[in-house]
């Protein structure tokens, strides 16, 4: 198997410091979180606008990677696998939130939805779009 090199754009600044405080899903909360992109990736926020809807790609770096069933809420009485949710605990622990856009300001976005812990690394960024329409 080739081997897959990732190259982290930037990083997370968030109020999350632990796994268990983390919403399952970053729009169930109203927490702004700060995207701090690299300066040699800023050329590559062009075009990104305040209320834009964005995908942001992260590592679930603190995550365990051995896990493949985990309940979906903490009470449930059956156990789910890890691709049908969206679980931390994955084989490969690729995060997908999708945010809005709150605020740019030179290599920092403010955005809401992103349900990251603090440093995590960020893997890429993408403008969203939905039944082929560009989300502003």
């Amino acid at each position: 198997m080739d081997r897959i090199e990732l190259n982290p754009i930037g990083k997370v600044k968030s109020k999350y410091e632990k796994l268990d405080i983390i919403p399952a899903n970053g729009w169930d909360s109203d927490n702004i979180s700060k995207i701090i992109v690299f300066p040699r990736y800023v050329d590559g926020l062009m075009g990104l606008n305040e209320k834009m809807l964005i995908h942001v790609l992260w590592w679930f770096d603190k995550a365990p990677r051995n896990i493949l069933k985990n309940y979906i809420k903490p009470n449930d009485e059956r156990e789910t696998g890890v691709f049908a949710m969206r679980s931390p605990h994955r084989p490969n622990p690729i995060a997908l939130s999708l945010c809005e856009i709150i605020s740019i300001s030179k290599n920092i976005i403010e955005v809401r939805g992103l349900e990251a812990l603090d440093g995590s690394p960020i893997l890429d960024i993408k403008k969203a779009i939905i039944n082929n329409q560009i989300i502003l």
